[in-house]
Protein backbone atom coordinates (compact mmCIF):
# COMPACT_ATOMS: atom_id res chain seq x y z
CA UNK A 1 0.00 0.00 0.00
CA UNK A 2 2.70 2.53 1.06
CA UNK A 3 4.27 2.10 -2.96
CA UNK A 4 0.99 2.57 -4.55
CA UNK A 5 0.54 5.51 -2.27
CA UNK A 6 3.79 6.47 -3.01
CA UNK A 7 3.77 6.42 -6.63
CA UNK A 8 0.38 7.88 -7.21
CA UNK A 9 1.96 11.11 -5.27
CA UNK A 10 4.24 11.33 -7.44
CA UNK A 11 2.42 11.60 -10.59
CA UNK A 12 2.31 15.20 -9.83
CA UNK A 13 6.29 15.53 -10.72
CA UNK A 14 6.83 17.59 -7.52
CA UNK A 15 9.02 15.79 -4.86
CA UNK A 16 8.56 18.30 -2.31
CA UNK A 17 4.64 17.83 -2.28
CA UNK A 18 5.58 13.60 -1.55
CA UNK A 19 8.53 14.70 1.14
CA UNK A 20 6.28 16.89 2.78
CA UNK A 21 2.96 14.98 3.28
CA UNK A 22 5.24 11.64 3.94
CA UNK A 23 7.87 12.71 6.73
CA UNK A 24 5.17 11.12 9.24
CA UNK A 25 6.23 7.32 6.93
CA UNK A 26 9.70 7.97 8.55
CA UNK A 27 8.96 9.58 11.97
CA UNK A 28 6.15 7.62 13.17
CA UNK A 29 6.62 4.25 13.03
CA UNK A 30 10.11 4.13 15.25
CA UNK A 31 7.07 5.63 17.84
CA UNK A 32 4.23 2.43 16.44
CA UNK A 33 6.74 -0.21 17.06
CA UNK A 34 8.48 0.67 20.28
CA UNK A 35 7.29 3.38 22.31
CA UNK A 36 4.76 3.12 25.61
CA UNK A 37 1.44 2.46 24.72
CA UNK A 38 0.48 5.71 26.28
CA UNK A 39 2.79 7.59 23.80
CA UNK A 40 1.25 5.76 21.20
CA UNK A 41 -1.82 6.32 22.06
CA UNK A 42 -1.40 10.45 22.55
CA UNK A 43 0.65 10.83 19.52
CA UNK A 44 -0.11 8.62 16.67
CA UNK A 45 -4.00 9.35 16.53
CA UNK A 46 -3.07 12.72 15.59
CA UNK A 47 -0.73 12.26 13.25
CA UNK A 48 -2.84 9.90 11.15
CA UNK A 49 -5.43 12.08 11.64
CA UNK A 50 -3.25 15.54 10.32
CA UNK A 51 -3.67 17.32 13.07
CA UNK A 52 -0.14 17.56 13.83
CA UNK A 53 3.24 16.66 11.75
CA UNK A 54 6.19 13.71 12.87
CA UNK A 55 9.30 13.74 11.55
CA UNK A 56 12.63 12.12 11.70
CA UNK A 57 15.81 13.62 13.05
CA UNK A 58 18.74 11.86 12.60
CA UNK A 59 21.40 13.15 10.12
CA UNK A 60 23.96 15.34 12.08
CA UNK A 61 26.37 18.71 10.60
CA UNK A 62 29.28 16.55 11.98
CA UNK A 63 27.90 13.38 9.95
CA UNK A 64 25.20 11.94 8.11
CA UNK A 65 24.90 8.06 7.39
CA UNK A 66 27.31 7.52 9.89
CA UNK A 67 24.49 6.79 12.88
CA UNK A 68 26.93 4.75 15.06
CA UNK A 69 28.92 7.92 15.69
CA UNK A 70 26.17 10.67 16.46
CA UNK A 71 26.96 12.81 18.99
CA UNK A 72 23.90 14.62 20.39
CA UNK A 73 23.84 13.90 23.67
CA UNK A 74 20.39 13.08 26.20
CA UNK A 75 21.67 13.17 29.98
CA UNK A 76 19.62 11.45 32.29
CA UNK A 77 18.71 13.87 35.16
CA UNK A 78 15.82 12.30 37.53
CA UNK A 79 12.56 11.74 35.16
CA UNK A 80 14.24 13.61 32.73
CA UNK A 81 16.80 13.55 29.79
CA UNK A 82 18.76 17.05 29.16
CA UNK A 83 19.29 16.79 25.58
CA UNK A 84 22.45 19.00 23.53
CA UNK A 85 23.23 19.08 20.08
CA UNK A 86 22.24 19.20 17.02
CA UNK A 87 20.60 18.35 13.44
CA UNK A 88 19.91 19.07 10.02
CA UNK A 89 18.19 18.41 6.73
CA UNK A 90 15.44 17.67 8.90
CA UNK A 91 12.16 17.02 6.33
CA UNK A 92 9.73 18.82 8.02
CA UNK A 93 12.30 20.11 10.86
CA UNK A 94 10.34 23.77 10.74
CA UNK A 95 6.44 22.32 11.20
CA UNK A 96 7.05 19.23 13.15
CA UNK A 97 5.23 18.95 16.37
CA UNK A 98 6.57 15.53 16.60
CA UNK A 99 10.32 14.94 16.51
CA UNK A 100 11.76 11.50 16.61
CA UNK A 101 15.07 11.71 17.11
CA UNK A 102 18.74 9.94 17.75
CA UNK A 103 20.52 10.77 20.53
CA UNK A 104 23.35 9.34 22.81
CA UNK A 105 22.79 8.04 25.88
CA UNK A 106 25.42 6.06 26.16
CA UNK A 107 29.09 5.36 25.09
CA UNK A 108 30.75 5.17 21.76
CA UNK A 109 29.23 3.10 19.13
CA UNK A 110 26.04 1.77 18.59
CA UNK A 111 25.09 0.19 21.64
CA UNK A 112 25.09 3.99 22.86
CA UNK A 113 22.31 5.18 20.40
CA UNK A 114 18.55 5.84 21.60
CA UNK A 115 15.56 7.54 20.61
CA UNK A 116 13.86 9.58 21.99
CA UNK A 117 10.04 11.85 21.26
CA UNK A 118 10.96 15.37 21.31
CA UNK A 119 7.71 17.55 21.27
CA UNK A 120 7.84 20.95 19.12
CA UNK A 121 7.50 23.12 21.70
CA UNK A 122 9.96 21.82 24.23
CA UNK A 123 12.18 24.89 25.94
CA UNK A 124 15.61 25.07 24.67
CA UNK A 125 15.03 23.72 20.64
CA UNK A 126 14.95 26.14 17.91
CA UNK A 127 14.90 25.63 14.65
CA UNK A 128 16.53 27.38 11.33
CA UNK A 129 14.65 26.88 7.93
CA UNK A 130 17.40 25.93 4.70
CA UNK A 131 17.05 26.84 1.51
CA UNK A 132 17.11 24.07 -0.94
CA UNK A 133 17.96 23.15 -4.49
CA UNK A 134 14.36 21.85 -4.88
CA UNK A 135 12.12 20.00 -2.66
CA UNK A 136 10.49 24.01 -2.19
CA UNK A 137 7.19 22.30 -1.17
CA UNK A 138 8.43 20.36 1.48
CA UNK A 139 10.14 22.42 4.57
CA UNK A 140 13.69 21.43 5.84
CA UNK A 141 15.30 22.43 8.96
CA UNK A 142 18.80 22.56 11.71
CA UNK A 143 17.52 21.65 14.66
CA UNK A 144 19.10 23.11 17.91
CA UNK A 145 19.03 21.32 21.36
CA UNK A 146 19.94 23.60 24.16
CA UNK A 147 19.64 21.60 27.34
CA UNK A 148 16.41 20.61 26.08
CA UNK A 149 14.47 18.68 29.24
CA UNK A 150 12.49 15.26 27.64
CA UNK A 151 10.06 13.22 30.25
CA UNK A 152 12.16 9.85 30.94
CA UNK A 153 8.64 8.11 29.36
CA UNK A 154 9.94 9.51 25.95
CA UNK A 155 12.24 7.25 25.33
CA UNK A 156 11.25 5.00 22.29
CA UNK A 157 12.29 1.44 23.00
CA UNK A 158 14.80 0.79 25.61
CA UNK A 159 18.14 2.52 26.14
CA UNK A 160 20.72 1.69 24.12
CA UNK A 161 18.53 -0.25 21.62
CA UNK A 162 18.13 2.92 19.08
CA UNK A 163 20.51 1.91 16.18
CA UNK A 164 18.50 -0.86 15.80
CA UNK A 165 15.42 0.70 15.77
CA UNK A 166 16.84 3.02 12.81
CA UNK A 167 18.01 0.46 10.75
CA UNK A 168 15.02 -1.03 10.34
CA UNK A 169 13.33 2.38 10.00
CA UNK A 170 16.13 2.79 7.12
CA UNK A 171 14.58 -0.18 5.15
CA UNK A 172 11.18 0.92 5.00
CA UNK A 173 12.09 4.22 4.16
CA UNK A 174 14.61 3.55 1.18
CA UNK A 175 11.93 1.10 -0.31
CA UNK A 176 9.60 4.31 -0.14
CA UNK A 177 12.19 6.45 -1.66
CA UNK A 178 12.54 3.60 -4.41
CA UNK A 179 9.08 3.74 -4.99
CA UNK A 180 8.77 7.29 -5.76
CA UNK A 181 11.96 7.60 -7.53
CA UNK A 182 10.61 4.73 -10.10
CA UNK A 183 7.73 6.58 -10.27
CA UNK A 184 9.66 9.91 -11.18
CA UNK A 185 11.41 8.31 -14.26
CA UNK A 186 7.67 7.73 -15.34
CA UNK A 187 6.43 10.71 -15.34
CA UNK A 188 9.64 12.15 -17.05
CA UNK A 189 9.34 9.44 -19.37
CA UNK A 190 5.63 10.05 -20.03
CA UNK A 191 6.17 13.61 -20.57
CA UNK A 192 8.86 13.04 -23.02
CA UNK A 193 6.67 10.70 -25.28
CA UNK A 194 3.68 13.59 -25.86
CA UNK A 195 6.31 15.98 -26.39
CA UNK A 196 7.93 14.39 -29.06
CA UNK A 197 5.17 13.57 -30.94
CA UNK A 198 3.78 17.10 -30.66
CA UNK A 199 6.95 18.99 -31.32
CA UNK A 200 8.30 19.62 -34.96
CA UNK A 201 12.14 19.33 -35.84
CA UNK A 202 13.12 19.38 -39.90
CA UNK A 203 9.67 19.21 -40.89
CA UNK A 204 8.80 16.20 -38.90
CA UNK A 205 7.81 15.56 -35.13
CA UNK A 206 10.71 14.45 -32.86
CA UNK A 207 9.58 11.33 -32.38
CA UNK A 208 10.22 10.60 -35.87
CA UNK A 209 14.09 11.09 -35.48
CA UNK A 210 15.66 7.96 -34.82
CA UNK A 211 17.78 9.68 -32.16
CA UNK A 212 15.12 10.30 -29.88
CA UNK A 213 13.18 7.07 -30.57
CA UNK A 214 16.24 5.35 -29.22
CA UNK A 215 16.61 7.98 -26.11
CA UNK A 216 12.49 6.76 -25.08
CA UNK A 217 13.20 3.10 -25.32
CA UNK A 218 16.34 3.53 -22.93
CA UNK A 219 13.94 5.58 -20.54
CA UNK A 220 11.58 2.39 -20.86
CA UNK A 221 13.55 -0.08 -20.51
CA UNK A 222 15.46 1.40 -17.00
CA UNK A 223 11.45 2.43 -15.73
CA UNK A 224 10.51 -1.32 -16.37
CA UNK A 225 13.35 -2.52 -15.06
CA UNK A 226 13.56 -0.77 -11.40
CA UNK A 227 9.44 -1.42 -11.53
CA UNK A 228 10.25 -5.09 -11.34
CA UNK A 229 12.77 -5.26 -9.14
CA UNK A 230 10.95 -2.81 -6.97
CA UNK A 231 8.15 -5.35 -7.22
CA UNK A 232 9.71 -8.40 -6.52
CA UNK A 233 11.26 -6.81 -3.61
CA UNK A 234 7.98 -6.05 -1.98
CA UNK A 235 6.67 -9.34 -2.97
CA UNK A 236 9.99 -11.10 -0.69
CA UNK A 237 9.15 -8.60 2.13
CA UNK A 238 5.68 -9.98 1.97
CA UNK A 239 7.37 -13.46 2.34
CA UNK A 240 8.75 -12.09 6.05
CA UNK A 241 12.42 -12.21 4.31
CA UNK A 242 14.86 -9.04 4.99
CA UNK A 243 17.19 -8.73 1.95
CA UNK A 244 18.85 -5.50 2.65
CA UNK A 245 21.60 -5.98 0.34
CA UNK A 246 19.10 -5.59 -2.27
CA UNK A 247 17.20 -2.83 -0.77
CA UNK A 248 20.23 -0.88 -0.86
CA UNK A 249 20.71 -2.09 -4.32
CA UNK A 250 17.45 -0.97 -4.99
CA UNK A 251 17.31 2.56 -3.82
CA UNK A 252 20.86 3.14 -6.59
CA UNK A 253 18.98 1.44 -8.80
CA UNK A 254 15.36 3.71 -8.87
CA UNK A 255 17.68 7.10 -8.19
CA UNK A 256 20.11 6.33 -10.97
CA UNK A 257 16.91 5.55 -13.37
CA UNK A 258 15.20 8.88 -11.99
CA UNK A 259 18.45 10.88 -13.30
CA UNK A 260 18.71 8.89 -16.37
CA UNK A 261 15.48 9.95 -17.37
CA UNK A 262 15.19 13.21 -16.05
CA UNK A 263 18.39 14.16 -17.86
CA UNK A 264 17.15 12.85 -21.18
CA UNK A 265 13.74 14.10 -20.67
CA UNK A 266 14.80 17.61 -20.72
CA UNK A 267 17.17 16.73 -23.39
CA UNK A 268 14.58 16.07 -25.20
CA UNK A 269 12.69 19.08 -24.48
CA UNK A 270 15.32 20.96 -25.56
CA UNK A 271 15.34 25.06 -24.73
CA UNK A 272 11.94 24.28 -23.17
CA UNK A 273 13.22 21.60 -20.84
CA UNK A 274 15.72 24.50 -18.93
CA UNK A 275 12.22 26.39 -18.31
CA UNK A 276 10.27 26.38 -15.60
CA UNK A 277 6.54 24.55 -15.81
CA UNK A 278 6.91 21.34 -17.04
CA UNK A 279 7.77 18.29 -14.72
CA UNK A 280 10.80 16.88 -16.10
CA UNK A 281 12.54 20.10 -15.16
CA UNK A 282 11.16 20.04 -11.65
CA UNK A 283 12.06 16.20 -11.39
CA UNK A 284 15.83 16.89 -12.51
CA UNK A 285 16.34 19.69 -9.94
CA UNK A 286 15.21 16.57 -7.17
CA UNK A 287 17.39 14.25 -8.47
CA UNK A 288 20.18 14.52 -6.19
CA UNK A 289 18.24 14.97 -3.37
CA UNK A 290 16.99 11.03 -3.65
CA UNK A 291 20.50 10.12 -4.16
CA UNK A 292 21.98 11.02 -0.82
CA UNK A 293 19.14 11.18 1.16
CA UNK A 294 18.09 7.80 3.11
CA UNK A 295 21.91 7.00 2.40
CA UNK A 296 23.90 8.10 -0.25
CA UNK A 297 24.26 6.01 -3.18
CA UNK A 298 27.87 4.91 -2.03
CA UNK A 299 26.88 3.77 1.63
CA UNK A 300 24.33 1.61 0.10
CA UNK A 301 27.08 0.03 -1.92
CA UNK A 302 28.96 -0.55 1.04
CA UNK A 303 26.25 -1.96 2.87
CA UNK A 304 25.26 -3.87 0.26
CA UNK A 305 28.64 -5.16 -0.32
CA UNK A 306 28.79 -6.32 3.61
CA UNK A 307 25.41 -7.69 3.51
CA UNK A 308 26.85 -9.97 0.84
CA UNK A 309 29.59 -10.99 3.00
CA UNK A 310 32.78 -9.34 0.86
Amino acid sequence: MKIVASQELARAGAGGVSASLMSHTIGSPPIARAARPEIKARVLPQVLSGEKISALAITEPGGGSDVANLRTRARRDGDHYVVSGEKTFITSGVRADYLTVAVRTGGEGAGGVSLLLIEGHTPGLSRTRLKKMGWWASDTATLHFDDCRVPAENLIGEEGHGFKIIMQNFNSERMGMAASCTAFARVCLDEAIVYAKERKTFGKPLAQHQVIRHKIVDMAQKVAASQAMLEMLAWRLEQGESPVAEICMMKNQATQTMAFCASEAVQIFGGAGFMRGIKAERIYREVKVNAIGGGTEEIMKDLASRQMGL
